[in-house]
Formats: C-alpha cells, structure tokens, sequence
C-alpha cells in the first residue's frame, strides 16, 4: 500500500502521538488485513448441520469470545454465520468489553444506548455483556444502515436489545434516561485503510475537519440524556488526533468529567495516551504493534446534574390471549406480549414495559424485544425472528 502525498499530514501529525513509529505503521499496511470473529456465548457452530468454517483460531486477549482466524473463509455460505453463531468483527474494536468491564456496574437494571450502532458489532457485544434485567438500545439514523443492524441484532438473538432508527436530538429529549452511552463515531475512516483501500481514496483534511464538528454536534445533542455518574464511551477508527484526543480536550472543556484509566498489559500493545490539554485518557490501536486495525477508545464519567424524564403511570399492555397462543415458543414464562403494530406481536421483559410506553412516545423503533409473529386462523404463524432467538423453546 502506498501513502501517498495527500496523505502527509495524517503522517506527520501521528509523530505527536505517543507510540508511533513510522516504519513498523508502513509495514504494518503493507502487510494483509487481519481477519477475527467474536463467537455467540450461548449458540455454537458445531451445533450446525455440516459444522461451521469457524473451526479454529487462536483467542483475542482482551475479549472473551474473540478469535483471530487463520485466513478470511467465505462466512455467507456458513449456516452457523446465519444463525447468529458468530459475528464477524475487527478485533481492535472487541477492546469494548475492556472498557465496559472498567467503567461499568451492571446491576441488571441499566439502560445503554449504542447511538451510532450499525452494523452491529458493538452492540451484539454489548448484549452479550449486559445482564438480562438490563436494556440496550441500538440506534442508526440513516434508515438503510438500521435495517442491517437490525438484521444483525435478530441474528444474535436477544430479547433486550431493541433497533431504533433517530438523531442524536431525539434522544437528548430523554433527559437523565441513559445509565451508559456508546458513541462509535462517524469519522475519515484512516483506520481502516488496510482493510478497505476505497477509505485512502475518500480520505482528506477537510473530511477529519468535517467529521470532527459532526462528533462534537453528535456528542452535544445526546449529552443531556445521559444520567449524572453516567459513563461516556467514545471511539472511532481514526488516527487523527482532531477526532480523537482533541475531541476529549473539547468534552473536558464543555462539561464537567473524570476520565476512566482501563488496565492494559503491556503484551498487548495497546498505547495508553493522553489528550494535549485536559490530560484525557484515551487508548490507540496501531497495526504493527496489535493483531488488528486502526482504532481509538475512550471512557468518562458525567460530573454534573442531569434532568430526569417523568414516566409517569402505565396501564399495562400485556396481552395474557398472546401469551397463551404464542408462548409455546418460548422457555421462558416471566415475559409479557404486546402489539408493536397492527396484527403483530413481540415479546418483552416485565420489566421493560414501562420503558416501551415511555419511548415509543419520542423514538421511532424498528425492533423491540423479540418479534413473535401473528395469528392466524387455526394457528400461530411465528416471525423468523423467533426462530434466532436465545429464549427459543
């Protein structure tokens, strides 16, 4: 791969960032893309009629279910690929589960937001992470992007990972909703240059300038629904300090945080620095120093009030019909059924309703809970999605 004149300044201005070395980063591109995949904790590939071409690998350290592959295989012809058995996903970004292990508490009763979620990488993580009782909400504004998330949050199959498809703004509108905020954010995509040679072509200063006004602009509008002692998550797969260390600088300077400092061991190669101004911490991923592509990752806590939404009373919409039509499907018995649209039914935790009666007010929703299907004349007409589903009977 050849970095070519355009591409200077990116370089020249990676010689600030500690851990930097520019031979070992130009080797690194010239060399082939890693490929890894972060396996299902409760479905396995060997449980799939001819087995799976995720047979070996070797494990991620800093992820549970992360394995590096010995080459890339043809995943859309794997039957265990469609079943949700595995995600294909950059192993630099599986650090998430590092992050979140540090920064968080989960006591079953959380409410995340994954805001720019497609396609689906971190937050099928993150549902992996969460304890049942909790909620995680995957958000994409751009609707052709939700409906590959959404396809890849029924594959992995969890009730309490819903798909929604807004702006930032709308959810600023939920004020103190939010326990914990993801923000993979859009940006010039310098990170994976070694992976997708178009992202060289597209990228430019005026693009790091450009994406690095819309991150404040996203960062901005949601702020207010994140709770106070809420915890931040911020990352992108740029090298460019604008959109990384210099947006901690401006997020120290516009509100009140802490920065979370995530345990590393040194085998990794993950490079711990530290934004200019405010003494930030934030976490880059070099190829040549770790199996895995360009990445930047960061934590912090909100230090300072936030306003709380009022949801009031709720009559229930549990519809006990459904349940003894449709529950055959599922394990579980401690699951309420309800009507999202017309003739169509999903099936929610108990304790989610409120949550349901409270967003459906503000947010538009492509997904929520478990869709189960509908009725028909003398039988129960299940959704596919049923058939994906971690609570199958």
């Amino acid at each position: 791969m050849t970095f070519d004149s355009r591409l200077s300044t990116l370089l020249q201005g990676l010689c600030h960032v500690e851990g930097y070395n520019e031979t070992e980063f130009i080797q690194a591109h010239n060399a082939q893309a890693i490929t890894s995949v972060r396996m299902h904790p409760l479905k396995r590939p060997a449980s799939y009629a001819g087995g799976s071409v995720v047979a070996e690998g070797s494990k991620i350290p800093w992820c549970g279910n992360g394995l590096y592959l010995p080459q890339r295989p043809l995943f859309t012809l794997d039957p265990a690929y469609h079943g949700g058995a595995y995600y294909v996903q950059e192993a630099s970004s599986m650090f998430l589960e590092q992050v979140w292990n540090t920064a968080i508490i989960d006591t079953g009763s959380l409410r995340v937001l994954d805001l720019c979620a497609a396609p689906g990488g971190k937050s099928t993580h993150l549902a992996t992470l969460l304890q049942g009782g909790s909620l995680l909400i995957a958000n994409e504004v751009i609707r052709n992007r939700a409906t590959i998330l959404e396809e890849n949050i029924t594959r992995w199959g969890y009730t309490n990972n819903w798909v929604s498809c807004n702006s930032p703004r709308d959810f600023g509108k939920l004020e103190g909703y939010f326990d914990a905020i993801v923000i993979d954010a859009p940006c010039s995509g310098s990170g994976l240059f070694r992976k997708d040679e178009q992202a060289i072509a597209h990228w430019s200063e005026s693009n790091v300038a450009l994406c690095a006004t819309r991150q404040k602009r996203i960062i901005a509008d949601v702020w207010p629904a994140l709770k106070e002692n809420g915890i931040l998550i911020y990352a992108t797969c740029s090298y460019s300090m604008e959109e990384d260390e210099h947006i901690l600088d401006w997020l120290a300077g516009e509100y009140s945080i802490q920065p979370i400092s995530v345990p590393l061991q040194q085998k990794w190669g993950i490079v711990e620095t530290l934004s200019p101004l405010k003494k930030m911490a934030g976490y880059r991923f070099f190829p040549g120093k770790v199996q895995g592509e360009g990445f930047f990752i960061a934590a912090v806590i909100k230090q300072e009030r936030a306003g709380s939404i009022n949801a009031g009373r709720h009559k229930t919409v549990h519809l006990p019909k459904i349940k003894e039509q449709a529950g055959h499907l599922l394990a579980g018995d401690n699951i309420h059924y309800i009507e999202t649209v017309k003739d169509n039914y999903n099936a929610i935790a108990p304790a989610h309703e409120a949550d349901w009666q409270l967003l459906q007010k503000s947010l538009y929703f492509r997904k929520v809970g478990l869709p189960i299907g509908s009725p028909a004349q003398k039988e129960w007409l299940p959704a596919h999605a049923a058939a994906l589903s971690t609570e199958l009977n």
